[in-house]
């Protein structure tokens, strides 16, 4: 399509029916009450000029560019600040007004270089634009110039490594300051000084980069001239035309306009009609792209007979032909179960779709997982036990109508920054906030944000917690009795259970270290909620008890009738941009797609006829499963599509001990990474921008991925899987990505009205979408569960085996960073590495002062099964005792230390509690020297 340019209202909308009738330059038009003049010209087809107005902020009257007459009124008011009103009649194009508006013009012109055809913005100025709408022809104030009274030779700003600040070209609008603090939320930018003398400044007048800038764009995009603008935009020119599709990052799945010039990719804009993210972005959606075009980028196909042979690079044919020979040869040695697969969560649906069909036609088993195992598993296993089906509840606009908001085990301002600047608009209206986590984490506290309670809780005890607080709802007399009585069951076993003295908060004081008082008074507050909402993320599902912990949230949801409406609901904050739509499309061995098990006969007669095999009944092996296997010699090849085991996967030792014994290992990525480095075969993969399918996002919400530029590799992904299933002997052929996500609606009845054209049209659809609800589902169990009732599950505190010691006396929790994603495979090769250019440790200074630490110092961090060496930063985030850090860089290797302990239900990992010990690393690290180290308390059963 040619450059999409998204229609400008000027104001928000508001809320309500279309009851307010008025004329606009004679043309009559009808809208909410509340709704400007400047929005309701607009859809009456009056363009109003305007600098200081957007319609994604609220309105504010500066630039005076707006003025109207109004019969009856005094004056030529502002539209933009002026409501409507019934019987009004406004006049935008009288003389008066138009002189006006070219006084205006004149001041900002006089102020403003004259140097529009060589400005990067030549085209795409609202100032340029305005100066021809109102018909200014000439600057009579020269005298200003001449006496040097202007802002022409100020510096320009170009600290950030994506955006520059040309501050001689800025109006002084507004628009910037008031998108950082009105759409995202973090307040960084203010004007500094008075009348003639106002500027926009970063902070305290330090550069952007120095500030408290997050880089989100908001004030790029917000910005009407080439003060704010990309530094794609200097060096390439303008864009000429727009490709709509979807962020590959998190699992908001925030919609973007790839605009492009010709056929390369000049810049990533927020699409305001995005139901994720409504026009919003992060540093890393927004402007980390390049790492698709990066020079590492594996481009043709590689083979090796061994992993200590030099990589050969290969046609196509050869490289499929070289995988389903190699394939057969083991099954023919070793046996149909020996071989198996991993899906990615950062490929689309269809391409997943593929992989699993691919194990279960062509590989004849259900030897397939995916990367959700080692994330969000537990959330599947626990919602379907407790709701009926794997996903969280809500929308992300339901957080608008939140009275209290819980978080528990994430970090949104980091991980879910689009979402977050919601939370926190919704917050700063007077919404209360729970926090429940080891570390303080931003939305604790940060600029008109502060926490009713942070429940600093010690790591693994996070059953103990909230079996406390629902321990408070039924013994105060805080249950929603109606609710539970209507819609659950087993609710009067639930009830003896959690009203034990057990789990009083008293009791599990000495396990969560949190004083009873504190637990008692947010779970008043959070019963008390006209709408409470909990929103989770890996600190809930990373623990030997994650499972448990899912399901005590649900019961708490339930037992305060917190479900089924808006404001409400168990919310889980997925971290790939794919990882629902992986888990959708049935790439756990136990499950085929829908969330259906592999023993259900009637499900799977449904893919035996349509593709035309006999399918085993029993699960496959899981991905810890594919681990001991192959160290044991009866799991023997692994195809690994777009996931970094090798990296991500806890216990590194042991992941590459089981990589090194397998026969064949096929990666399917877009870089040589970590696990490749163990691999036979390396397929090229594709980047988002090349791809054509679907992403579904943590509200269940389908979006499109359409193709920006054509495949780098000659060949899409789910191509490449298809024609090894072929060579193998398996008939798999599809003509596009469509025919895909048809197959996928024609037997997975939540996706029974999804198709391209269906989501070309509408936008996207949130699942259930089908005949019953063709338009999708926002809001899930609204009037009953997908089970029939809610079901209430006894949630027995089981303390962790992991445990400080006096050799390892420290609890290691693990994390993300905002500008950096999962392993940092793609944000590491981006200018992103400005902000994060390794991953360091968070110690309390405590901690540091007892060993020896300063800031800065490189410190050496060991576990029972590994150590590493990263910088030590001193921070009282954590409490005493805890340590933190991430696991974006491979140099550092943080998944060294981390264990196999995991989940009782589905092995998903114990990333957030591992015993270490830190020591300077000036010299070999004798983690048993300090026996007299004092082991932080560890949630273990009685304190």
């Amino acid at each position: 399509m040619s450059l999409l340019k998204e229609p400008d209202f000027g104001t928000p909308a508001r809320p309500g029916a279309a009851t307010v009738e008025l004329t606009v330059d004679g043309m009559a038009v009808t809208v909410a009450p509340g709704t400007s003049v400047m929005r309701a010209a607009k859809h009456a087809g009056v363009d109003i000029p305007k600098l200081c107005a957007t319609d994604s902020l609220e309105a504010f009257g500066s630039c005076r560019l707006c003025v109207v007459e109004i019969d009856g009124a005094r004056g030529t008011p502002a539209s933009c600040t002026t409501p409507v009103a019934p019987g009004m009649v406004v006049r935008t194009q009288t003389e008066k007004v138009a002189k006006l508006r070219r006084g205006v013009m004149e001041l900002y012109i006089s102020d403003h270089p004259l140097d529009c055809l060589t400005c990067s913005a030549n085209g795409d100025c609202e100032l340029q634009d305005m100066a021809g709408v109102t018909g200014l022809r000439e600057v009579r104030y020269g005298s200003g110039v001449d006496a040097d009274a202007n802002h022409l030779d100020l510096l320009k700003d170009t600290s950030n490594p994506y955006f520059d600040f040309d501050a001689s070209k800025c109006i002084v609008c507004s628009r910037c300051v008031r998108a950082c603090d009105e759409v995202q939320g973090t307040l960084a930018l203010t004007i500094e000084g008075r009348g003639f003398d106002s500027k926009v400044s970063a902070g305290a007048g330090v550069p952007f980069m120095e500030s408290d800038c997050v880089s989100c764009g908001a004030c790029v995009q917000a910005c009407p001239t080439a003060t704010l603008q990309e530094k794609t935009v200097v060096e390439l020119g303008m864009p000429t035309r727009s490709v709509i599709t979807t962020c590959a990052y998190c699992g908001v799945g925030c919609s973007f306009k790839a605009e492009l010039r010709g056929d390369e990719l000049v810049r990533m804009v927020p699409y305001k009609d995005g139901g994720a993210n409504e026009g919003h972005s992060c540093v890393k959606g927004r402007f980390a792209f390049g790492y698709a075009s990066h020079p590492d980028r594996v481009l043709e196909p590689m083979v090796r007979d061994s992993i200590a042979d030099e990589w050969r690079t290969v046609s196509w044919e050869e490289a499929i032909g070289f995988t389903a020979r190699r394939l057969l040869e083991i099954q023919a040695e070793h046996g149909t179960g020996s071989i198996g697969a991993i899906t990615s969560s950062r490929c689309t649906n269809e391409e997943v779709y593929v992989v699993q069909k691919m194990v279960r036609a062509a590989f004849g088993n259900n030897n397939v997982d995916t990367c959700a195992r080692v994330c969000h598993s537990p959330t599947g296993y626990g919602l379907k036990q407790t709701f009926g089906t794997s996903a969280g509840t809500q929308d992300f606009k339901s957080v608008a109508k939140a009275d209290v908001i819980m978080v528990i085990g994430a970090n949104p301002t980091d991980g879910h920054p689009v979402f977050a600047s919601r939370m926190k608009r919704r917050l700063r209206q007077g919404a209360k906030l729970i926090v429940v986590d080891p570390r303080r984490i931003d939305l604790v506290r940060s600029p008109h944000i502060e926490a009713s309670h942070h429940l600093a809780l010690a790591p693994g005890s996070n059953v103990a917690m909230i079996n406390a607080m629902a321990h408070v709802v039924v013994t105060e007399g805080l249950l929603d009795r109606e609710f539970v009585d209507a819609r659950c069951e087993d609710v009067a076993g639930w009830e003896s259970f959690i009203a034990g003295d057990e789990h009083s908060p008293e009791a599990v004081e000495s396990i969560t270290g949190v004083p009873a008082a504190e637990v008692r008074a947010a779970a008043r507050l959070f019963a008390e909620a006209g709408n409470g909402a909990i929103y989770y993320g890996l600190g809930v599902t990373e623990h030997s008890q994650g499972s448990t912990m899912v399901m005590g949230m649900a019961n708490l949801a339930m037992a305060t009738g917190n479900i089924g409406r808006d404001g409400v609901g168990i919310n889980p904050l997925r971290g790939q941009n794919n990882v629902q739509g992986s888990c959708d499309m049935g790439s756990f061995p136990h499950e085929l797609p829908g969330y259906r098990h592999v023993s259900d006969d009637a499900v799977r007669s449904v893919y035996e006829e349509l593709w035309g095999v006999q399918m085993l009944d029993e699960p496959g092996l899981r991905i810890p499963n594919m681990f001991d296997s192959a160290l044991d010699g009866s799991f023997r090849a692994l195809f690994v599509q777009g996931e970094d085991i090798a990296q991500s996967d806890p216990n590194t030792k042991h992941v590459h001990a089981a990589l090194a014994a397998l026969d064949l290992v096929v990666v399917q990525d877009l870089f040589v990474n970590e696990t490749a480095k163990f691999a036979h075969v390396l397929l090229p993969g594709t980047s988002f921008l090349e791809k054509d399918g679907t992403f579904t996002n943590a509200e269940r919400r389908i979006n499109r991925v359409r193709p920006v530029m054509a495949s780098r590799t000659g060949k899409q992904e789910w191509e490449i899987i298809a024609e090894i299933a072929q060579a193998m002997g398996y008939p798999m052929h599809y003509d596009s990505s469509a025919q895909i996500m048809d197959e996928i609606a024609l037997t997975t009845p939540t996706f029974a009205g999804v198709s391209f054209e269906h989501l070309d049209r509408v936008g996207s659809v949130q699942w259930p979408c089908n005949a019953a609800a063709p338009e999708g589902t926002p809001i899930m169990h609204a009037d009953r569960f997908v089970r029939g009732k809610g079901r209430f599950i006894q949630t027995t505190y089981v303390p962790t085996k992991e445990r400080s010691t006096r050799k390892y006396p420290l609890i290691l929790t693990t994390g993300r960073i905002l500008s950096q994603y999962n392993v940092g495979a793609q944000t590491r090769r981006t200018a992103n590495v400005a902000w994060h250019p390794e991953d360091v440790l968070e110690i309390h200074p405590h901690d540091a002062e007892v060993r020896g630490i300063n800031d800065g110092d490189l410190v050496s961090l060991a576990s029972r099964v590994g150590r590493t060496t990263l910088r030590a930063i001193i921070a009282d985030r954590m409490p005493v005792g805890v340590c933190y850090t991430t696991f974006h860089h491979p140099v550092t290797g943080a998944n060294v230390v981390t264990t196999d302990q995991s989940d009782w239900a589905t092995n998903c990992p114990e990333y957030k509690v591992t015993a270490v010990q830190v020591a300077l690393a000036a010299g070999p690290v004798d983690v048993a020297h300090d026996e007299a180290a004092v082991p932080v308390r560890v949630a273990v059963a009685g304190g």
